[in-house]
């Protein structure tokens, strides 16, 4: 795997909705890959954390300070059933930037797997991740390089359930040109 794409995991069902997630932890990039994606496809883009701030009153941190992590996953939930719902209903290809705990969650990986779209991991070392969120004061999981490096190892396991991997270090326009690569969405050959 020179090129950095890891081929689709096993689905049961093929890619249906013109709907890209991306997953992977903070600091890799989703919201900016994601933005210069939807650009270059011609497609609606939607920030996840931003939606769930506009959707809760308040910033991600005083969500979880004030209401805790269990009730930032259930908005967060519900920001990306409306967000799906969306595409779906209205037919609008859609890029989705998830947030770094979104895809960790059975019920959204659940929700994202019916909804027919693809998600893709944008993967990074955690050492580069590190060095990218060195300097991030808005987190509410990061409090310590220990405690970061703890979460990534958790949720890898998670991210790997995504349907492709695409590495995430490069420049950003790089990464969009390795998803672009997959070539996910062109209409089937007929003989």
């Amino acid at each position: 795997m020179s090129s950095g794409l890891a081929a689709p995991q096993p689905s049961s069902s093929p890619i249906r909705q013109r709907i890209l997630s991306l997953t992977g932890f903070m600091g890799v990039g989703k919201s900016t890959v994601g933005r210069l994606l939807a650009q270059q496809m011609g497609w609606h883009f939607a920030d996840l954390d931003p939606l769930i701030e506009a959707a809760g009153g308040m910033e991600i941190p005083q969500i979880f300070e004030r209401l805790g992590e269990l009730a930032f996953r259930e908005l967060e939930h519900q920001v990306l059933e409306r967000v799906i719902g969306e595409a779906v209903e209205r037919g609008r290809p859609t890029v989705v930037a998830l947030g770094g705990g979104t895809f960790v969650q059975p019920q959204n990986r659940e929700l994202l797997h019916r909804s027919g779209g693809a998600v893709i991991w944008l993967d990074c070392t955690v050492e580069e991740l590190l060095a990218r969120c060195a300097g991030i004061t808005n987190r509410p999981l990061f409090r310590s390089a220990t405690g970061f490096r703890e979460l990534y190892e958790q949720r890898k396991p998670a991210y790997a359930l995504a349907d492709f991997r695409v590495e995430g270090s490069a420049e950003p326009r790089r990464v969009v040109e390795q998803i672009l690569a997959l070539k996910l969405f062109e209409p089937p050959a007929f003989s």
